[in-house]
C-alpha cells in the first residue's frame, strides 16, 4: 500500500501541471472575457463548475470547498445568465490544449502514449462521493488527442481534490481553517491566499484562533510540531484515497505511465507558467515532491 500512496502522489505531482495551465497561461486566464463573462474569477467559477452544470453558489461552495460563500455569490448563478455551462466546457477544452500546444510541441505524441491508460484509470474510478470527479468523467472522450489529454488530467485530479475535501472534513477543518495550516506549513502562498479565496481578515484571523486552540498553530500563526504532523496525516490519506486510480494498471503499466508523463510534465514546469508557491502547492521541481494539495 505504501508504494501505491508514493505513485498516487507521483501521478499528481506529473498531471497536475498539465490541468493547471488552465488557471495560469494568459490565454486560458482571458477566457471568461472572451466568453462575455466579467473578470478572471466569474471566469474561473463557471469553467471549474460548468461540468455540474448551471449550478448555484450554494452548490458551488460546498463542492469546492475554500472559497467563502460570499465570493462565489458575486460569480454564480449570474454567469449562466451571459453562457451556458456546454459553451463554457468546450471553450477551456480549446484554451487548455492550445496552451499545451503551445508550451510543449510534442505534447500531441505524448498524448496518444499516455491517454489510453489515463482513460482506463478514469474509467474504472468509482464516483461515488466524487461529485467533481463525476461529472468530469464524461467530457474525456473530446475527439482532439490534447484536449482529451487535458480533460483526463482534470478528471484525475479532481478525484483527487474530492478525496481532499472529504478527508479534510474528517480531521474537522472547514474551508478557511484548511488553508490557514496549509499556510502555516508555508505550502501556499500567505500573502495571497486569503484574498484569493475570498475570506475577511476577521473570518482568517477567527479560524486561525481555532487552530491554536487545538494546538495546531502557534501565537505567532506558524505550524507548531503537532500542526505539521496533522497536515502530513492529511496528505498521507489524501494518498490513500487517490491510490485507487491505479487500481487497474499493473506496476510496471504504472512505472510507465509515469516515466511517459514526466517529459511532458517537466515541460510545462520549464515554461514557466506556474508560480512557485501556488495555491495549488504543488511543489517546485527542485524540492523533494512533499506538495500539499488544498485545492485550487
Amino acid at each position: 500500500m505504501q508504494v501505491s500512496r508514493k505513485a498516487a502522489r507521483a501521478l499528481w505531482l506529473l498531471t497536475e501541471p498539465l490541468h493547471a495551465v488552465s488557471y495560469f497561461d494568459e490565454g486560458c486566464r482571458g477566457l471568461g472575457k472572451a466568453i462575455g463573462l466579467k473578470g478572471f474569477w466569474m471566469g474561473y467559477f463557471a469553467a471549474r463548475t460548468a461540468p455540474l452544470g448551471a449550478v448555484d453558489a450554494t452548490l458551488a461552495t460546498a463542492i469546492l470547498g475554500v472559497f467563502a460563500p460570499g465570493m462565489l455569490a458575486g460569480s454564480l448563478p449570474a454567469a449562466w445568465e451571459t453562457v451556458a455551462p456546454a459553451r463554457v466546457l468546450d471553450a477551456r477544452a480549446r484554451s487548455a490544449a492550445g496552451a499545451l500546444r503551445a508550451i510543449d510541441p510534442a505534447v500531441e505524441a505524448s498524448a496518444a502514449r499516455v491517454t489510453p491508460t489515463l482513460r482506463a484509470m478514469v474509467e474504472d474510478a468509482p464516483a461515488i462521493a466524487r461529485p467533481l470527479f463525476a461529472a468530469n468523467r464524461p467530457l474525456c472522450d473530446r475527439a482532439d488527442p490534447v484536449e482529451a489529454l487535458w480533460q483526463l488530467a482534470t478528471a484525475l485530479r479532481e478525484f483527487r481534490g474530492d478525496a481532499h475535501l472529504a478527508v479534510l472534513a474528517d480531521h474537522g477543518l472547514d474551508g478557511c481553517e484548511a488553508l490557514v495550516l496549509a499556510v502555516a506549513c508555508s505550502r501556499v502562498p500567505g500573502d495571497t491566499m486569503r484574498q484569493d479565496r475570498g475570506w475577511s481578515e476577521e473570518e482568517w484571523a477567527a479560524a486561525e484562533e481555532r487552530l491554536r486552540s487545538r494546538g495546531l498553530v502557534d501565537a505567532w500563526g506558524g505550524a507548531t510540531e503537532r500542526g505539521v504532523a496533522e497536515r502530513a496525516r492529511i496528505e498521507d490519506s489524501t494518498d490513500r484515497l487517490a491510490a485507487r486510480l491505479l487500481r487497474p494498471l499493473p506496476e510496471a503499466e504504472t512505472d510507465q505511465l509515469l516515466r511517459e508523463l514526466r517529459p511532458v510534465a517537466h515541460r510545462v514546469l520549464a515554461a514557466g507558467t506556474l508560480p512557485f508557491p501556488n495555491p495549488m502547492g504543488l511543489p517546485a521541481p527542485e524540492t523533494d515532491g512533499s506538495g500539499v494539495d488544498c485545492g485550487v
